[in-house]
């Protein structure tokens, strides 16, 4: 019974989605022995509000184009119902075009599963234990690429493995396996392998085909919503792919530096404007760096909340951040950068999330300026008065801030980052002129 959990769920979403006030826990459920060691879910689907199933399927006209400015608004108010999530998310990260037809989106997406499937088989031939159900926590070859041969895997046929590319795959392959079987292990979903091992797929062939980051610690968290949420795990794959535009360069890094050092040096920016104060005694300490925030950045809040209410911040945040250029940007050169025009009509403009067309409205483009940052300072200026007067040192910066998981709401949160967003705007622009 375990083994077919996800379409379980789909049936309990499914039928019991019309209870407003009903428990979303019941829609991602926990294993009992850990109902005391996760966070409580906040979140709460609120009629005229939150996406409703009934709501999104009437922002489709006869041809499958969807209203996505009207969609935007309402999950900005609410959110997304978790029966219909998994479809939504995929329009918001840019996998599809909100004005293509149905028709047009059905022959991408099977064009996506071919693709996939296509690179399954090859990762499935340097590996065979790819889509077999199971997964790998022991290393499969030495740092040479020669195979361990007590691994219980057939060496290849080929010779690909004087290949180093491959070399570097395979000897990537376990350590997916050991975040694998940590990820999200409170959820009922993850007690069978095989769904672990679906996750596991979808990491090793997204590390095969983006060879130039390979995997870090930290996609798990980013993936595994996306494998529960849709079935098909091809579906998955593509969700977690443009999911991973948005953050890979934060996965980024060599010997002297981190990709995500980027988005700290904006957060410092930010502090320095909106509480100099507090920036000025953060550096003091040694922390004007803001290292503490690296986990936060890396897997956008994934621990800070539960499960529900971290799928929750994410949709409200995509969905603010929305740019209606996404998808073409994307398809027309494989890009992961967005362009953000700042000429454009008032009708597109509602195609915007409303934090994306302040910052076009303020002739702000920077990509790097994403919302998550914003989410921290404001975070930090919560936590102004306890930081200035007990934090005598990082240890105690790591400690504050730490405090925090499982005591975030995740609309304060919002709404405290957009506030330091106005903020900082304004003295930016006054510091300017």
């Amino acid at each position: 019974m375990r083994a077919s959990c996800s379409c379980l769920m789909l049936r309990r979403i499914t039928s019991g989605g019309n209870s407003a006030n009903g428990d979303m826990e019941a829609y991602f459920p926990i294993r009992p022995e850990c109902q005391e060691l996760v966070p409580k879910t906040r979140f709460k689907p609120k009629v005229g509000k939150t996406l409703s199933e009934r709501r999104w399927n009437a922002a489709f006209d006869k041809d499958g184009r969807l209203d996505i400015a009207a969609v935007l608004r309402r999950i900005q108010r609410g959110g997304i119902h978790p029966s219909i999530k998994g479809a939504v998310w995929e329009f918001l990260l840019g996998c599809y075009d909100p004005n293509s037809t149905s028709q047009e989106r059905e022959e991408l997406r099977k064009k996506r599963r071919e693709q996939y499937a296509s690179w399954k088989e090859e990762c499935k031939k340097m590996a065979p234990i790819v889509g077999s159900g199971k997964l790998v926590m022991s290393p499969i070859v030495t740092d040479d690429g020669k195979p361990i041969d007590d691994d219980g895997i057939d060496p290849p046929e080929s010779d690909a493995d004087s290949d180093k590319k491959v070399t570097q795959w395979k000897l990537s392959l376990h350590q997916i396996g050991l975040d694998v079987v940590r990820t999200d292990r409170s959820l009922v979903y993850y007690e069978t392998e095989a769904n672990q091992a679906k996750l596991w797929d979808v990491l090793a062939i997204y590390t095969w085909v983006d060879d130039d980051i390979g995997y870090v610690q930290g996609m798990n968290d980013i993936c595994s919503p996306m494998v529960i949420l849709l079935e098909e795990e091809a579906d998955a794959f593509w969700c977690f792919e443009h999911a991973m535009r948005r953050v890979r360069e934060n996965f980024r890094s060599n010997a002297t530096s981190m990709g995500v050092q980027s988005q700290l040096s904006i957060l410092s920016q930010v502090m320095r404007v909106v509480d100099p104060k507090l920036h000025q005694h953060l550096e003091g300490l040694d922390g004007g760096e803001y290292l503490f925030a690296i986990r936060m950045l890396m897997v956008l809040f994934r621990r800070e909340f539960s499960f529900l209410d971290a799928l929750y911040l994410w949709e409200v945040m995509w969905a603010m951040e929305y740019n209606p250029n996404m998808f073409a940007d994307y398809a027309s050169n494989g890009s992961n950068e967005v362009v953000t025009t700042t000429k454009i009509s008032k009708k597109l403009l509602q195609q915007y999330g409303k934090y994306e067309r302040k910052n076009v409205k303020n002739g702000r483009t920077d990509q790097k300026s994403l919302l998550a940052v914003f989410l921290v300072a404001g975070v930090l200026e919560t936590k102004n008065k306890k930081l200035l007067n007990e934090a005598k040192g990082l240890d105690d910066v790591s400690q504050i801030m730490g405090d925090i998981t499982g005591s975030l709401d995740a609309k304060k949160a919002l709404t405290e980052a957009l506030k330091v967003h106005k903020k900082y705007i304004t003295k930016a622009r006054t510091a300017e002129s």
